[in-house]
This record gives C-alpha cells, sequence and structure tokens, in this order.
C-alpha cells in the first residue's frame, strides 16, 4: 500500500531511479530554491540535499516536480480513489463491474483516522532557529515553511471529525516576531482556518494549532485538497495513502500525526497580529508585508530521521502545478455532481490560478428558439462562483457545451477563440463590481478585494479572428508596438500607468477614443495593453499571466464604442484592457543574477550538477 511515512519514500524514489542526493554544501538562502524551480523546469528528479550549509536536517525538494512522480506515488491507491468517484457518478457502473462494491468499501475503511500511542514526530525536541531556514527570493522578509500542514480543530465541536488540515504560510525568522517563540500564520480568506480562528475569538479563547511537516505524502497533498464542507482532510489523506492515517493523542492537547517529521505546536490568540511577510508568491510577484495572525510556539518535535520538505513558490508554472493538475484528475469527473449543468471547469494555472476561469456548461434553456444566447450559462457561472475557492475568481469564462462539444478548458487557446468567435461585447459582460478576490491578487481595489467579470458566449460564430497585424495599423502617440498574441488578441505596448488605485487611466480613454470611427482592429475583438508587447505576445503563458494577474475587470476594462444601457456595460467594438503595471501592484520576482551565475558553472560540462537541468 502507499508510504506511511516520507522515510520510505524516499528510498522507494531512490530505488526507481526518481530521486538523486545532492550533498554539495548549497546554501539554504536563494541557493537551493533557485536549484529546486531550474530541475523542476527541466521536468528533473526529487531532490534530498543532506549538506545544505548550516541545516542540522536534509531537505526534500521537487518531491511533486512531475504529474508522473505524483501518480507514481500514489500508484496503489489511485483505482480505489476513481472507483469511488465513478461510484458517486454512476452507481449503474456496478451492473458492469459487480466486483466494485466489495472493494469500494475496503478503501472507505482508510477514511477512518487510527489512534496509538507509538509516535515517531514525539522523539525529539528542537526549536524553530534549528529548522533549515530556506529563503527563495531576496525580497522575502525571511525564511518560512512552504509545505506545512497546519491542523487545526474548531473550539465549539472539537475533535477529527470537525477538524481541518490546511497549507497556510508560516514565517520562521524575520520582522518582528520572537525568536523560537512566535511563528506567522498567513492564511487567505476562504481557508478553512478561518472558520475555526472565528469561533475561537467569539468564545474569547486561544485557537490551538499543530503544524505537521513531512509524513505520508497523501498528508502534504490534502492539506491543499478542495474538500466539500464536513469532510476531513486527513480522512482524505487516509484515502489517498491506502492506510488509515495514525494520529497520538496528548491529553489537553490537539492530536499529532504520528508518523510526521515535524510537529510545531503553539496557540494563536483570538485577535492579535504581527507584520507578516514580504514573500514570493504563485502569482509570481511578491506578497507584501500585512497584520496578520501569528503563532505562539509551545513545543517543537521531530523525529530521529527527520527531512523537512520544502518547494519554491514563484510565478507558475512550479510545483504546485502539478499539485493543481493532480487534483484535477482526482476530482474533475465530480464537477458536474456539484454544479448542474456544468461540464468542465479549469483554474488556469498560468494566470496564477484564481485570476482565471474557464468552464464549459449547458445552455438549455430554451432549446427551441432560434436565437441562441446565455442564459442557463449565467446560471452556471452563478454557481461556479459560489464554491469555495471558486468564488476567489476575478475572470470567469464560459461557453456552452452544445455550441462545441469536442471543446475542453485544458486547451486555452482553442477555448479562448471559440469565446472571442461568439463574443458580443454588447451583452455578454456581467460584473460584480465591490467584491472579494484572492488574498495574494494586488490588481485590486485593496487587500482582498477587487472585482470580477463573467464573459459568457453562446451562439453560432459572430466573427472570425484575425492572425496578422492589421495592415497601416494607426496608434495613438505613445502607444505601439502592436503584436498579435493569439488569433483575435492583439497586444499594444502603452505608456507606463500612473493611475491610483480604484481609477480608471485618462489614457485608455483617448486610446479608446481615438479608435472610434476606425475599423482598423477588424478580426481582433480583444486588445490588451501591456509594459512589454513583444514579451506578453511572446508564449501563451506570457499572455496569460500579463494579461490575468494585473488587470481589475471593473477598473481596467475598457471598449472602443462604449455604451450602456440601464446599468449594463457594453461595447460594440474590441474589448480593450489595460494590463500594464500599475505603481499600486507588487513587484513580480527576478532571480537574483549571482546566484543563477553559479548555478550555470555547477551545472557546466564536469560540474557536480551537469545534466541535472
Amino acid at each position: 500500500m502507499g508510504y506511511k511515512n516520507l522515510q520510505e519514500c524516499v528510498t522507494d524514489l531512490k530505488k526507481h531511479g526518481q530521486l538523486i542526493q545532492i550533498d554539495l554544501p548549497l546554501d539554504p538562502y536563494l541557493e537551493i530554491s533557485a536549484l529546486q524551480r531550474r530541475v523542476y523546469q527541466a521536468g528533473g528528479p526529487a531532490l534530498l540535499f543532506t549538506k545544505a550549509v548550516g541545516c542540522g536536517f536534509p531537505l526534500l525538494g521537487n518531491l511533486f516536480g512531475t504529474l508522473e512522480r505524483t501518480r507514481f506515488i500514489f500508484r496503489d491507491t489511485l483505482s480505489d480513489i476513481r472507483r469511488l468517484v465513478d461510484l458517486k457518478i454512476n452507481p449503474l457502473s456496478l451492473l458492469k463491474h459487480p466486483l466494485d462494491i466489495v472493494k469500494a468499501p475496503m478503501a472507505a475503511y482508510h477514511l477512518l483516522p487510527v489512534v496509538t500511542s507509538k509516535a515517531p514526530v514525539l522523539e525529539c525536541v528542537t526549536n524553530l532557529s534549528a529548522l533549515p531556514q530556506i529563503v527563495s527570493w531576496s525580497g522575502d522578509g525571511g525564511a518560512f515553511l512552504t509545505l506545512p500542514q497546519v491542523y487545526s480543530e474548531s473550539p465549539s465541536q472539537p475533535g477529527l471529525g470537525k477538524s481541518n488540515l490546511g497549507m497556510y504560510r508560516i514565517q520562521l525568522s524575520g520582522n518582528s516576531y520572537e525568536v523560537d517563540k512566535q511563528a506567522g500564520l498567513h492564511y487567505q480568506i476562504h481557508r478553512g482556518i478561518g472558520a475555526h480562528h472565528a469561533e475561537a475569538i467569539a468564545r474569547g479563547d486561544l485557537l490551538r494549532v499543530n503544524i505537521f511537516l513531512g509524513g505520508a505524502p497523501a498528508m502534504t497533498v490534502a492539506a491543499v485538497m478542495p474538500l466539500p464542507e464536513g469532510m476531513p482532510e486527513i480522512s482524505f489523506a487516509g484515502l489517498l495513502g491506502g492506510h488509515r492515517i495514525p494520529m497520538t493523542i496528548i491529553q489537553g492537547h490537539l492530536p499529532v500525526s504520528s508518523e510526521a517529521d515535524f510537529c510545531i505546536s503553539g496557540v494563536v490568540h483570538p485577535a492579535k497580529t504581527l507584520p507578516e511577510g514580504p514573500f514570493g508568491d504563485h502569482l509570481g510577484y511578491y506578497s507584501l508585508t500585512h497584520e496578520f495572525p501569528y503563532i505562539e510556539v509551545e513545543a517543537v518535535y521531530h523525529r530521529r530521521d527527520a527531512i523537512l520538505p520544502f518547494t519554491s513558490v514563484g510565478r507558475p508554472p512550479q510545483e504546485d502545478t502539478s499539485f493543481g493538475a493532480f487534483i484535477h484528475e482526482l476530482t474533475g469527473p465530480l464537477i458536474p455532481t456539484v454544479v448542474a449543468g456544468v461540464k468542465e471547469v479549469h483554474a488556469v494555472d498560468a494566470a496564477g490560478v484564481h485570476p482565471l476561469l474557464l468552464a464549459i456548461a449547458s445552455e438549455r434553456y430554451v432549446p427551441y428558439s432560434t436565437v441562441r444566447q446565455p442564459q442557463e450559462l449565467l446560471t452556471a457561472a452563478n454557481a461556479i462562483l459560489g464554491q469555495g475557492q471558486l468564488s476567489l475568481a476575478k475572470y470567469l469564462m464560459i461557453a456552452a457545451d452544445e455550441d462545441s462539444p469536442s471543446l475542453h478548458t485544458h486547451d486555452i487557446a482553442a477555448f479562448i477563440g471559440h469565446i472571442l468567435e461568439r463574443a458580443d461585447w454588447r451583452s455578454c459582460l456581467h460584473f460584480q463590481t465591490a467584491t472579494t478576490i484572492d488574498t495574494l491578487d494586488y490588481s485590486g481595489s485593496g487587500l482582498n478585494e477587487g472585482s470580477k467579470v463573467v464573459i459568457a458566449a453562446a451562439g453560432p460564430v459572430r466573427q472570425r479572428l484575425a492572425t496578422e497585424q492589421p495592415a497601416g495599423l494607426e496608434l495613438p502617440p505613445g502607444f505601439g508596438p502592436a503584436c498579435v498574441c493569439l488569433p483575435g488578441i492583439l497586444a499594444i505596448q502603452g505608456p507606463s500607468s500612473k493611475q491610483e488605485r480604484g481609477e480608471s487611466d485618462s489614457l485608455l480613454d483617448h486610446f479608446c477614443s481615438f479608435y472610434f470611427e476606425r475599423g482598423v482592429f477588424n478580426g481582433f475583438p480583444l486588445i490588451i495593453i501591456c509594459d512589454d508587447s513583444r514579451f506578453t505576445a511572446g508564449s501563451l503563458n506570457n499572455f496569460l499571466w500579463v494579461t490575468f494577474t494585473r488587470s481589475n475587470p471593473a477598473v481596467d476594462i475598457y471598449g472602443i464604442r462604449p455604451e450602456t444601457r440601464g446599468r449594463h456595460w457594453g461595447c460594440s467594438g474590441p474589448l480593450v484592457i489595460d494590463s500594464r503595471i500599475k505603481p499600486f501592484h507588487a513587484p513580480p520576482l527576478v532571480d537574483d543574477p549571482a546566484v543563477e551565475r553559479k548555478l550555470d558553472a555547477l551545472a557546466a560540462p564536469g560540474g557536480p550538477l551537469h545534466g541535472l537541468f
């Protein structure tokens, strides 16, 4: 069955040639994370660092660095999970495979954690400053744990049944935290621990937390799973890991994951905060310093053979991309059972996950009508934006399954082209102008604040998309050059933005009015104003990253020949998205040149890392 701890996993991966040991004295400040990113981009192996400078524990990076390796790690249980998912979707499948009804309960048995008195994680005691202090980016405010499993329970209904296991940023050093006594707790909105914290504040209680590191790989994946309300992540970890998760009960404290490599135990005060950050994050920018809760650390435990797992967070794709792809494989088939009429939903990793959702749903409200337009699609869109972390999306593009049954959301370029061919900007834009967005997204009107737009398209093709720049294209002063990103999408370089947060830019109004009488954009229904048009058009990933991480729909969407009917805004000419970096945006992440030169030298022919990336 599955691995019960990280040591079993490391041994097996090494045996199968999917892990290499690195004995070089690399620095946990910038160097190790930079190497992990390089190896990830090369599709390379898991990395076990045994002699990291100043580290008393080995480090494990890139464990989930490829989807194939992630599948390999859980190869013993994937068929059981798929069987249970299939039974949820199609109970009639039992008529074809009646023995499945016997096998399914055996897998479901692993949902129940098992209480054990044996806990390798409690064998040794250390302190926070003795943990490897990994810093990924030069602008980071200190060291932080990148793969923690933060365990909490409902203060009013304690127990595993109302527990939450989530992956939240834990700052180990820097800022004003007391050394070895305090650690930052950064959790974003709409996370499970938030409900527990709110309960504790209402009751005036301390919120107890345990932070596990390592252990069964299934625990790490479970901590990032978007599970339905009421299903404990530890139960899913047992299902994925192929065994009941052993937990050790300590009187007066939270249960401990017995096979974890580390456990940090402490309490969160009801309403006290300290400055946390900045840190490089998964949108490809720094998340800046803000007040967040912190943990008063009571104890740090570890097993004798402890390994500290880590990853590096930055502009996608990164290792967490494999997490997302694996999670989609497991949960994607359940989408139609959760939201009626919805066939697929894809949170686009290259756009930072939350900024852009693509969806396919049914449009069946008036199948007899000779004119097809989005109706059921809007019902589905509202339902999607009401589901867990999907509610943090800024852009939701949704298409009708009936228009192209072969269309899939993971063929991103084809999907966007399908939308643009059918888009009528006078009617297909639906805004939420003051709402919540991702905590890490600085394009909005404030922390956690911004807007959303649903772009719904149904019906026959309305326009053919151009693939070559219009001949003789005239641009207003200060704009240009223009480059084709995708069919129907033109990137135009604009002057540097000077606009204030929440305000539109008169330069963009001027740009749109410049073309009021001109029809030069025929075949290009979407115009992206950006800081570097060649970079933006250089790849699909560049277009997605620039366009959707640097714009706030209610402020940064403009239109040529705009019109407002009642309270509904649209335009009869091309849609224009201002995706320039604004003065209030967080700075993008940049690799350290000296570190990159060192890695280049180590990977040169004859070097100790040659052939690794």
